[in-house]
């Protein structure tokens, strides 16, 4: 079996994006780590083609599990996030100088998506790792939820494939070694496909 997790490149005047070391590291210790090959694709942080980046290799890897990592700025948790939302509202432009506002990602299909990961087992596997985490009904409205969204769309709805979207904070927060070890526990567990626990993970607003 192979897993694709894909990360981005730095944006908005930073000069990096933990979200693709996380992507890298785990790629080199696939095995170690997660006990099947692990393919890391870095994504342009662009409107236009952070998707046909994804696609391009799932295509060709035709994975049993994607993984898509983003950088959430001000975060103190991983967040594995449950749900991609059809718009784009970008409150900066992307790396291409394209800022959409209101606009669909993907015309006149459905308003949402959930992730299809095993979120709320994840969401244990982290904890006992002793990694801060948390699951997240919004993944914003800028390129991850783009991303997000057009993966659940084009790929991920289909009855037995696992994918979803998990945000990772600045380095300051929790280092990449702590990021490598949360998405990776968050990788197996949909390897595993083991029941959902009941167990309680929403927020007061």
């Amino acid at each position: 079996m192979t897993v694709v997790v894909s990360g981005f490149e730095p944006f908005d005047g930073a000069v990096d994006n933990p979200s693709w070391e996380t992507a890298e590291r785990l790629a080199e210790r696939g095995e170690e780590l997660v006990g099947e090959r692990v393919v890391a694709v870095r994504l342009p942080v662009t409107f236009g083609g952070a998707w046909p980046a994804l696609d391009a290799a799932v295509r060709e890897h035709a994975p049993t599990v994607v993984v898509a990592l983003g950088l959430a700025g001000g975060a103190t948790r991983v967040r594995l996030e449950r749900v991609a939302v059809n718009v784009r509202d970008a409150r900066i432009p992307d790396n291409a100088g394209d800022q959409p506002v209101d606009e669909p990602v993907v015309a006149a299909a459905p308003v949402g998506y959930w992730s299809t990961l095993p979120l709320k087992a994840s969401l244990a596997a982290v904890r006992a790792a002793g990694v801060p985490v948390e699951v997240s009904s919004t993944a914003g409205t800028y390129v991850c939820n783009d991303v997000f969204y057009a993966l659940m769309h084009r790929w991920g709805a289909e009855p037995g494939r696992q994918a979803g979207f998990v945000h990772v904070p600045g380095a300051d927060a929790v280092p990449v070694e702590d990021q490598v070890t949360a998405v990776a526990a968050v990788v197996r567990q949909a390897l595993l496909g083991a029941p959902e626990p009941v167990l309680a993970a929403g927020t007061e607003n």
